[in-house]
């Protein structure tokens, strides 16, 4: 488990986007140097599709082989494929069509057209993940590979937005989701967000990433962020909970650093 969480704030969400995008560019620049390819978790809301609009409109983007990232959801709202409100939609639009990306590597939550219920879709989604860390097994020929696969594959970044609940990926404070310590994916049936059948990571499965970023602005999210980095109990402030084996960053504006505990403050330059 990474150590405590660093936190870099930025003067608005117009440069806290930019920075994320300027941060993730160059990780996967670095993950795909080391390892051929990369996996990234992605969040749906204002600043997650806003900070990837922001990488398709960076020059830099072009550094990035994106023909070798795959690309994985935190969390999905339970509704059918073409739905505006569906984070993968957002996405698409935002980055995935305007980059060469491998379909094939663009694994996304099920929807209503697919299946009965979220508690359906989630166990698709759980499936999905272990065969793509049983395939990632079986290729890795490196003398420290584990004898068995696990049931995720190696998740390099997680990105997380945070309500003013404090809730993270689909998972909400004193609900079933945020509970759940042996699931890799739960559906969710009465999410206080509308719509309120979703499907969403778990914890424990959040928690297998090497990083974990939590990308949050706005002053309604302060109090929220405040708690989480004053080491509340995840189960009545969820956004305390995602730790990031290596590294668990929280890159926010100053809107939403108003209750952050001061020694644990960075600031710092865009996409430092």
């Amino acid at each position: 488990m990474s150590a405590d969480p660093r936190v870099s704030i930025h003067p608005d969400s117009t440069v806290l986007m930019a920075a994320i995008a300027a941060r993730l560019i160059t990780k996967l620049v670095d993950i795909q140097d080391r390892h051929g390819e990369a996996t990234v978790v992605l969040t749906g809301g204002t600043m997650g599709i806003g900070s990837l609009k922001a990488v398709a409109e960076s020059p830099a983007a072009k550094a990035v082989d994106w023909s070798k990232v795959n690309f994985w959801w935190g969390d999905e709202r339970f509704l059918p494929e073409d739905h505006a409100e569906r984070n993968v939609r957002q996405a698409q639009e935002a980055l995935l069509s305007r980059v060469p990306v491998d379909p094939a590597r663009v694994h996304m939550p099920g929807s209503t057209d697919d299946f009965d219920t979220p508690d359906d879709a989630a166990a698709d989604y759980a499936r999905r993940l272990a065969e793509a860390a049983a395939a990632e097994h079986a290729a890795d020929m490196s003398d420290d590979r584990p004898e068995q696969p696990g049931r995720l594959p190696r998740l390099d970044i997680v990105l997380l937005g945070v309500g003013p609940d404090a809730h993270v990926a689909s998972l909400f404070p004193e609900q079933a989701g945020i509970r759940e310590k042996d699931l890799t994916v739960v559906g969710v049936q009465n999410s206080p967000k509308p719509p309120p059948a979703r499907v969403s990571l778990t914890l424990p499965a959040i928690n297998t990433a090497a990083e974990v970023w939590m990308v949050v602005a706005g002053e309604d999210k302060a109090g929220a962020v405040g708690l989480a980095l004053a080491g509340a109990n995840p189960v009545q402030v969820p956004a305390a909970g995602p730790r990031g084996r290596q590294e668990t960053l929280w890159l926010i504006d100053e809107n939403a650093a108003s209750r952050v505990p001061e020694q644990l403050v960075r600031k710092g330059p865009a996409g430092a």
